[in-house]
C-alpha cells in the first residue's frame, strides 16, 4: 500500500532550472518517474535551486533518484557540465493524517508565494497551485496542444506516453494529467475552501489541528518542508508568505538569462557557464553587482549572484 511522502531536491551552490525550458524538463522528469515507479503525485512545486512533491508511493527514493538522473543528463548535455547534479539523496518525510497532508499540500502549492517569485500563490506557472479546481475557478486548459508526433522533442529518449498525457504547445505535459486532481479536491473538499488555504498564512490553528490528530509525523511547518533547501531563511519566507512581493528584486530566471543571452557572449564568447573560467566568473559577478541596477532596475544579493554563476 502506497504511502504519503513529502520529497525535496536542492542544489546546494548552483542553480537547477535556468530557463523556463528546464523548469519544463524538470517537471516532465517528475512526471516520467511516478509513472515508471507507479506513484500518484498529489502536487509540485518547482523553485530554481530545488523542487517539492507530495506524493503517494512505495519507493520515494527512487522516484528523487530516476528524476535527477534524467533531468541531469539533460542539464549537463544542454549547459556542457559534467558530474553529478544536486545533493545524492534529497528530503524525504512521510506525512499521515488529513490535517498534516493538507498542510503539507498548502506549503507545496505556495512554493511561488514564499520564495517570492510571485505575490500568489496562483502568480507562478511552476507548481501545481492553477491545478485543482480549475473549471470552477475559470482556468481554462490550453486551446492548443503539442501534436503527439512532437512531444517526444521534450522528453527523454525511448518514453512511450500514455495516450491520457496531453503536452501543451511549451512541451510541458499537463499537470491536469499528471496529478491525482479528484484526491487532492477531495481533500480541500471546495474550491472556496481551496482559495482560503492558498492565502491564509501558516497559524496555530493548522498546528492546534496537528496536534490533535492521531499521527505518526512531526508538524508540517514552512521550516520543515523548507528544511536543507539552499539559503534557506526563514524569516523571508514567512515576510513572503504575508504578500510582501517585491517586484524590484531580480528572479534567478531573469538573473541566469541576463548571464547566458548577455553577458556569456558578450565578455566571455562562450555559449554556457560552465565552459568560463573562475577569473571569468568573477569579473562578471563584479560587473553584475555595480551595474544590474543602473542597466536593468533589478536589486540582487551576494549568495543569488553566486549561485547564478556557479561560484562556490
Amino acid at each position: 500500500m502506497r504511502k504519503t511522502f513529502h520529497i525535496c531536491l536542492s542544489s546546494p551552490d548552483e542553480v537547477l532550472f535556468r530557463c523556463e525550458a528546464d523548469l519544463i524538463r524538470g517537471f516532465n522528469g517528475l512526471a516520467l518517474a511516478s509513472l515508471e515507479t507507479d506513484s500518484r503525485l498529489l502536487a509540485d512545486g518547482f523553485p530554481t535551486t530545488h523542487f517539492h512533491s507530495l506524493l503517494q508511493s512505495d519507493c520515494p527514493a527512487e522516484v528523487i533518484t530516476q528524476t535527477r538522473y534524467s533531468y541531469s543528463r539533460y542539464f549537463n548535455a544542454r549547459y556542457k557540465r559534467k558530474g553529478r547534479l544536486a545533493e545524492k539523496r534529497g528530503f524525504i518525510l512521510e506525512v499521515d493524517g488529513y490535517y498534516h497532508t493538507l498542510a503539507a499540500l498548502n506549503y507545496v502549492n505556495r512554493q511561488g508565494l514564499h520564495h517570492g517569485i510571485s505575490p500568489t500563490p496562483f502568480g507562478y506557472r511552476h507548481c501545481s497551485a492553477n491545478a485543482f479546481f480549475s473549471k470552477q475557478l475559470g482556468k481554462a486548459a490550453p486551446s492548443e496542444l503539442m501534436p503527439a508526433p512532437q512531444r517526444y522533442k521534450y522528453l527523454p529518449k525511448g518514453i512511450h506516453l500514455p495516450a491520457s498525457y496531453r503536452m501543451d504547445t511549451s512541451g510541458l505535459l499537463l499537470r491536469e494529467d499528471i496529478l491525482d486532481i479528484a484526491q487532492v479536491e477531495a481533500i480541500y473538499v471546495t474550491p472556496r475552501n481551496y482559495i482560503y488555504q492558498m492565502n491564509k498564512i501558516g497559524d496555530e490553528l493548522s498546528m492546534k489541528s496537528q496536534q490533535e490528530e492521531s499521527s505518526s509525523s512531526p508538524l508540517i511547518t514552512l521550516e520543515l518542508i523548507e528544511k536543507g533547501t539552499p539559503g534557506m531563511n526563514l524569516e523571508q519566507l514567512l515576510r513572503n508568505e504575508n504578500g510582501k512581493h517585491d517586484p524590484a528584486w531580480i528572479s534567478d530566471l531573469e538573473l541566469c538569462q541576463i548571464i547566458d543571452k548577455t553577458c556569456l557572449p558578450k565578455y566571455c564568447n562562450v555559449e554556457s557557464i560552465y565552459e568560463t573560467r573562475l577569473s571569468q566568473r568573477s569579473f562578471l559577478y563584479d560587473l553584475l553587482w555595480k551595474n544590474l541596477w543602473r542597466t536593468h532596475r533589478k536589486r540582487t544579493t551576494d549568495a543569488q549572484l553566486r549561485r547564478c554563476l556557479c561560484l562556490k
